[in-house]
């Protein structure tokens, strides 16, 4: 026994060690627990361990009490209790999900982009049953992966080839690797994006080998500074897309088209990194205009990169869409193969890309775009009635305000396009905003909102149309009877 060991120990009090002789041992307790109904069918490695825990967490508490403060004892029922919690929590997937009332269309934390119901059901056939992922069904062989999205991809885009990837950094990379490895990246200075997790453009470029070369100001950058940059070592022109911020003011950046033209000249390739990506032009539909994938290719660019999980509304993806000759570059680099998607991910893309035949259907179906397009009239028709209904089990305590807000894209995309909904504003006499939150957020399913001038707020934008009966439910079970 070390010294700490004999302090800690002397430490112990009497009573204290009196009560941690009474703590019940772990055959003793497994008796008890196996008895009753709620252990039917657990595994016996999870009972123990959940019995383990609950001995060693009352041993805890019994030595975290102090002498004068006491420390009840406790009944055998009582840590029959704990274990059943303890059990409950362990056979609890850590994947749930969740009820998205933030507002935030394509939310990162809560799994971005839902996928449209055609597609789970086609998703859930292919999952469980044997499909023909690399095999050619016409000429009796195997085949690729690719073939069932790769001409949806080039017939909506218009471009010349494509590949998929696991996700957009990822494309990003291979890429860069294919095409500047030990060569020259020119890129605006102002064009060095982060994306979630703290990925960095040089980074990601330094792990493809390539050999950044910044140009221009944060705000600024000419044609000229590309065109001075270009010398032997040159390997690329790279434009980045600042999808998840903006530059405003005294600002100048150089065209797609003019870039594309620069690199002409000197027989260099140019790549555009979309970050999110879309097949939507959504200026028609009366909101800030975003470059579409289209646009990127009519511009001729040699190859784009973006994701299929954002604005897209597909599974995460990255996608890689250009001239032929540079995609079978990238497809035959042996770094293709780690970074490839699995069958579910695949079925997931190809049918969210289906709906993208008929873009009025897409917009329909796809739940990323029906929440961005969701018309103002239908969110404030949504928030009224879930307002009355809760006004209705909430009696006097409930306090409710119907609240102009912006809804957001989220998923790094159109960071300056504010989306107006009406949201709903709740507080509870005797209940902070705080203990609202936590109290929605441990429901089963957990209710994730926000709180915004002392009040719990939820933005009826993202909640789909048969979660409002849970809303309900959770209210008046978890908060009204509090």
């Amino acid at each position: 026994m070390t010294k700490s060991q004999k302090k800690k120990w002397v430490a112990i009090q009497p009573d204290q060690q009196a009560l941690l002789r009474e703590l019940p041992g772990v055959d003793y307790l497994l008796n008890l627990v196996t008895r009753q109904a709620f252990a039917d069918n657990i595994p016996h490695a999870v009972v123990v361990k959940a019995i383990r825990g609950v001995i060693e967490s009352r041993r805890q508490q019994i030595l975290a009490s102090s002498p004068t403060s006491g420390y009840d004892r406790i009944s055998d029922s009582q840590m029959i209790a704990s274990v059943k919690q303890s059990i409950h929590q362990a056979m609890t997937p850590n994947l749930r999900r969740t009820i998205n009332a933030t507002g935030i269309v394509v939310h990162t934390n809560l799994g971005r982009s839902l996928l449209a119901s055609e597609v789970i059901d086609h998703l859930v056939t292919i999952a469980s049953r044997y499909s023909n992922l690399e095999y050619d069904l016409v000429a009796g062989r195997r085949g690729s992966r690719y073939s069932s999205v790769e001409e949806l991809i080039c017939e909506i885009s218009g471009a010349e080839a494509a590949l998929v990837v696991n996700n957009n950094a990822g494309a990003v990379l291979l890429s860069l690797e294919t095409l500047a490895r030990d060569k020259q990246v020119i890129v605006s200075r102002g064009e060095l994006v982060e994306i979630g997790g703290s990925f960095r453009v040089p980074d990601v470029m330094a792990k493809s080998g390539g050999i950044l070369k910044e140009i221009g100001t944060t705000n600024r950058t000419h044609l000229s500074d590309y065109a001075n940059a270009i010398g032997p070592q040159t390997g690329l022109l790279l434009k980045v897309h600042t999808s998840n911020y903006s530059v405003v003011g005294f600002t100048a950046e150089v065209s797609l088209r003019e870039l594309v033209d620069l690199g002409a000249a000197h027989q260099l390739p140019v790549m555009e990194d979309l970050g999110s990506g879309t097949f939507i032009d959504f200026s028609k539909y009366g909101l800030l205009k975003e470059p579409t994938v289209q646009d990127s290719v009519n511009a001729g660019t040699d190859v784009i990169t973006f994701s299929g999980d954002k604005l897209l509304g597909g599974p995460q993806a990255g996608i890689i869409v250009g001239k032929k000759k540079i995609i079978d570059a990238i497809k035959s680099n042996p770094i293709t193969r780690a970074l490839r998607i699995d069958k579910l991910t695949l079925t997931a893309l190809e049918g969210t890309l289906r709906l993208y035949r008929d873009e009025q259907r897409a917009i329909r179906l796809i739940p990323t775009l029906r929440m961005i397009m969701l018309p103002l009239a239908e969110i404030r028709k949504r928030a009224q009635g879930l307002a009355d209904r809760l006004k209705q089990i909430g009696g006097a305590r409930l306090h409710i305000q119907l609240l102009k807000r912006a809804s957001k894209t989220g998923g790094g995309a159109l960071p300056l396009m504010e989306l107006p909904s009406l949201c709903i504003g709740l507080q509870v006499d005797g209940q902070s905003p705080n203990t609202l939150e936590k109290m929605m957020r441990t429901n089963d399913p957990p209710i994730i909102g926000r709180i915004e001038d002392d009040m719990f707020v939820m933005d009826p934008r993202t909640i789909q149309k048969d979660e409002y009966p849970t809303i309900e439910t959770a209210f008046e079970n978890r908060i009204m009877k509090a």
